[in-house]
């Protein structure tokens, strides 16, 4: 009788550690809802892009070169996508180019 509840137990405690959890399909759609494709295991599929260095190319010839690099990584961050150049081209990344500041203004350079 003891082995059949060690045994038991057993079968719990790896039912509970080992059998991975299911994530919901409505769960996945939720969270491809923020730009970004994800997997069922809820992580990314697109590879971090290096914010520090694309905006570092973007705010080059900014006159305010740190407000810009701010603003730029705060963006980058959120929308893992800067477009290339110093000005301009935000079409190609929508996410970028729609992200407004509290004060209702465009928030990234």
């Amino acid at each position: 009788m003891a082995s059949v509840s060690s045994f038991f137990v057993l079968y719990l405690v790896m039912m509970v550690f080992v059998v991975p959890t299911y994530v919901k399909p409505a769960e996945i759609e939720a969270s491809s809802a923020v730009g970004l494709p994800r997997n069922r295991m809820n992580r990314n599929l697109l590879q971090n892009l290096d914010c520090k260095v694309a905006c570092g190319g973007r705010c080059k010839e900014a006159s305010l070169h740190d407000r810009c690099l701010r603003a730029c990584g705060t963006c980058c961050a959120k929308c893992n996508c800067v477009p290339p150049g110093t000005y301009g081209n935000k079409n190609l990344c929508p996410c970028y180019a729609n992200m407004k500041t509290h004060g209702n203004k465009l928030k990234c350079p």
